[in-house]
């Protein structure tokens, strides 16, 4: 079976090489996509789209198919790693291994073991956990909201610099998972837990998905902006460059679900007691 499977991965691989003879020399001015593709999308974007960031207006207009399938591959991903990670239980366990907060002092209830200790002063640690630093803890504790801050700077302005809702996405998913690095998994899940971030991505693809129904609704073609027109102010260009940031917070809100959903099965093998 292994070796069957080598030789349609060779052989797809051969043909695929064999399909680049085809293709014009890279850097070559002269190809098509230098001739009329680029010069078109850059000469035109603005002026249909009233987008100044070529880069958003070809990734969420001119080619938003595209991106939508790249959106809905992400969630498959968060979905695929839940199916063969995730470890059903009923109920959590609950923590064994406890922190004095003032001195860092640790201690672990054997199991059957019973014990009663005053909240204010003790905190559940992870068996497996990096050791405690004050420092980090509390610098990432202030850092996280500003960097929350920036990822939805990134979505908004994707108009207008570098940015849109992957890269946004990405750094809001990231500051969550430094909440978890910085401090455990289970204070991760109590600001973002398990069903917040597995809703995350489908509604991130749903709101992306529906923008193009909703088009399809008022009598345009799929993801054809111009039909919000009529629901909001500016005109048919302004209403393409309102369709660009709705399908761009759909990208983000998926891109950040899936990444964090992704992460907590890995880093607590899908059993969700532990982290890291």
């Amino acid at each position: 079976m292994k070796a069957l499977g080598l030789i349609i991965v060779a052989l797809v691989g051969a043909i695929l090489v064999y399909a680049t003879i085809d293709f014009p020399p890279f850097g070559d001015p002269e190809s098509p996509a230098s001739l009329h593709v680029s010069p078109r999308y850059l000469e035109k974007t603005l002026e249909e789209t009233a987008v100044p960031n070529a880069v958003t207006s070809v990734l969420a207009d001119y080619r938003s198919f595209d991106t939508m399938f790249e959106t809905t591959v992400i969630f498959c991903a968060g979905v695929a790693c839940f199916l063969l990670l995730r470890v059903p239980r009923r109920r959590p366990p609950a923590p064994r291994q406890f922190r004095h907060r003032l001195t860092g002092l640790t201690f672990r209830i054997k199991d059957g073991g019973e014990f009663v200790l005053p909240v204010r002063e003790f905190e559940p640690v992870d068996s497996i956990w990096t050791p405690y630093d004050l420092i980090i803890e509390t610098i990432c504790r202030y850092l996280i909201p500003f960097i929350q801050i920036f990822g939805l700077y990134v979505i908004a302005h994707g108009h207008y610099s570098p940015g849109g809702g992957f890269q946004g996405g990405v750094i809001l998913g990231a500051s969550i998972i430094l909440l978890s690095v910085s401090h455990n998994l289970r204070t991760a899940l109590k600001r973002m837990g398990e069903k917040t971030s597995a809703l995350f991505s489908p509604l991130g693809v749903l709101i992306y998905t529906g923008t193009g129904v909703l088009c399809l609704v008022l009598g345009y073609n799929f993801l054809d902006y111009q039909a919000l027109a009529a629901l909001l102010p500016g005109g048919p260009i302004m209403a393409r460059s309102h369709g660009i940031f709705l399908v761009e917070v759909g990208v983000g809100m998926a891109v950040m679900g899936t990444m964090v959903w992704i992460f907590k099965n890995l880093a607590s093998r899908g059993r969700y007691d532990e982290g890291l």
